[in-house]
């Protein structure tokens, strides 16, 4: 028995000294460098784990099951679809959105065209073009007939647009009266000589005025002179202001 109890107490003794040198390892600083290395293994081990999830993540195509597979592949070709569907609607608008703009550009084209040609037709607007010039000369007794028959064959030699003595637009209404002094054309009096320029074909209606019995030999009756002269171009500046019809209206059912 007293050989048995010192035993006992040494071995109390060595587990006591155990966990005191585990606590001074601890707290030397060696102890707390193998506390540091621990946390920084455990923390890259949590990055390694967070890795191989994210990769699996990504991956998930490989381990999936054929039927999830053509799932995928449907899902995608419907998207395909709808995307190519989308795509040719927006081409048929586009091609509908140039097409009516095409025609809109037309449209207006001609409408631009249409103006300008009643434009001229009505005396509103001037114009240029080839023609000819018309003097005339002398003679006292060259009045509002003789001009008339002359502004008539012109019209009918094809002249498009025609100006006396560079103040009176010719148009359809136009008419002329004998003054002391002259002839008075739309209210404005004209004195002679007497200038009358036309656009149209230049031999053509130079030629009308030559005519026998005609222009040129009425106003030789009367003691005058006239000279024509063909040109390429003739500038025609004077214009009229339209007047709304009184009578007259659009005809819807036309």
């Amino acid at each position: 028995m007293p050989d048995h109890e010192p035993h006992q107490d040494a071995a109390g003794d060595e587990s006591v000294d155990g966990r005191a040198r585990l606590f001074t390892a601890l707290r030397r600083p060696g102890g707390r460098g193998q506390l540091v290395a621990g946390v920084l293994l455990a923390a890259l081990g949590f990055a390694a784990v967070t890795q191989v999830r994210s990769n699996n993540r990504d991956d998930d195509y490989v381990g999936a099951r054929q039927g999830d597979l053509i799932q995928y592949i449907n899902t995608l070709s419907l998207a395909s679809r709808r995307a190519e569907t989308e795509i040719a609607e927006l081409q048929r608008t586009r091609e509908s959105l140039g097409n009516d703009t095409e025609a809109r550009r037309t449209a207006l084209i001609l409408a631009r065209q249409q103006a300008d040609t009643l434009g001229i037709l009505a005396g509103t607007v001037p114009a240029v073009g080839p023609g000819i010039r018309v003097t005339v000369t002398g003679g006292s007794s060259v009045g509002s007939d003789q001009l008339l028959n002359g502004l008539q064959e012109l019209r009918d030699a094809g002249a498009e647009v025609i100006e006396l003595n560079g103040q009176v637009r010719v148009v359809a209404q136009t008419s002329l009266q004998d003054a002391p002094d002259g002839t008075v054309a739309d209210g404005t009096l004209l004195e002679p000589p007497y200038v009358i320029e036309a656009i149209g074909d230049p031999h053509d209606l130079a030629v009308a005025l030559g005519f026998a019995g005609g222009f040129t030999s009425d106003v030789e009756d009367a003691g005058g002179k006239v000279e024509v002269s063909e040109r390429d171009k003739v500038d025609i500046a004077s214009v009229r202001k339209p007047k709304p019809p009184v009578y007259a209206e659009p005809d819807s059912n036309g």
